[in-house]
């Protein structure tokens, strides 16, 4: 979402979920072989909205306000790494970021099938989103400059560090600057509204109007929150379903790869909040990500986070990614099915 990106419940109906339209008979085709399929339920987050969407396209009242998308090719994202990271996180983000842009190498369903959803959505021009999406340029603030705690508006003076120290080029027309704060810094309504968000800079804080988006680590804070489906909620103790395992063994990055996912693609058809989004306020829409919020797959709804695979290890995931990474990401609103829609539907 713009200004927040919001803990929504599982109500996706399966009746209105559709299916992604692949572009040939050889993407349409999964590789049942090396992984099993399944459909978990699974209890609700411990926190969610008073609005609520069931993917529907009769009450779905998603425009264009006629904003620009980010549609000039490659979109550059500029990565802010604050705190405390791993080589081997950094990778992993890094790995899936990676993933987004056309490629032969990773099989089908892929992160790259997936962005095509997003591409489909266009400006007054009707250029589409760019298929093509890069790392330019990162920056590593482990001094944490701002402090352990970061409010919306310091995480934009956090960039503004970026821009001049890294430094990074401002780029209004193609960039993405997106900080990523590690499991040791608590982030205004981090855990307790937000997961991530997105919006633009203000040009007195960093002296130009950039779009940006954040998202935390929520490993050692909330991952029922927001590594769920990889934590469910502490009330279930043993005698309800458990998490799922995620795909890269860790908790908090596997979960924060989707909150990623969600805001990379809001970001991209809503840089500067006048372009897709339901609803009539504008600082706080509803975009293509949160309309399907917790669904990852085909039959979803009513608990049901929808058909995803399980491969030999038992681990969980709806994609792959290139250098052999498989992922699970939730799934985007499709301008053309006018519902969910994900790469590895099954109708």
């Amino acid at each position: 979402m713009s200004l927040h990106h919001l803990l929504f419940p599982l109500l996706i109906l399966a009746s209105s979920v559709a299916s992604f339209v692949s572009a040939t008979s050889k993407e349409q085709t999964l590789n049942t072989q090396q992984a099993n399929f399944f459909n978990p339920k699974l209890p609700p987050r411990t926190l969610s909205s008073s609005k609520k969407f069931e993917g529907s396209s009769e009450i779905v009242d998603l425009r264009y306000h006629m904003g620009p998308v980010l549609s000039s090719s490659p979109i550059n994202i500029y990565l802010i790494w604050y705190g405390k990271w791993s080589a081997s996180q950094k990778i992993l983000i890094k790995d899936f970021i990676n993933s987004i842009s056309p490629s032969a190498a990773p099989p089908s369903p892929s992160v790259s099938d997936w962005w095509k959803t997003v591409s489909l959505y266009t400006d007054q021009t009707g250029a589409n989103v760019s298929r093509t999406v890069v790392i330019a340029k990162e920056h590593s603030d482990t001094a944490y400059s701002h402090g352990s705690h970061l409010t919306r508006l310091s995480i934009q003076q956090v960039i503004s560090t970026a821009v001049g120290a890294a430094p990074f080029p401002v780029d209004h027309r193609n960039g993405i600057y997106l900080v990523l704060t590690s499991n040791d810094v608590t982030v205004q309504e981090f855990c307790r509204a937000v997961c991530g968000f997105h919006y633009f800079t203000f040009p007195s804080m960093v002296g130009h109007t950039l779009p940006y988006a954040w998202i935390g680590n929520s490993g050692k804070q909330c991952p029922e929150v927001c590594a769920y489906p990889f934590a469910v909620p502490g009330y279930m103790g043993s005698g309800g379903p458990g998490a799922l395992v995620p795909p890269n063994g860790d908790v908090g990055l596997d979960g924060m790869i989707s909150v990623i996912a969600h805001e990379l693609a809001e970001v991209a058809t809503n840089p500067l909040v006048n372009a897709w989004y339901a609803g009539e306020d504008p600082t706080a829409p509803t975009e293509i990500g949160d309309l399907c919020e917790g669904l990852y797959g085909t039959g979803g709804g009513g608990g049901y986070i929808g058909q995803v695979m399980r491969d030999r290890r038992g681990k969980t995931y709806n994609m792959n990614g290139n250098k052999g990474r498989k992922f699970m990401v939730q799934w985007v609103w499709s301008p053309v099915l006018k519902a969910c829609a994900g790469p590895n539907a099954l109708d």
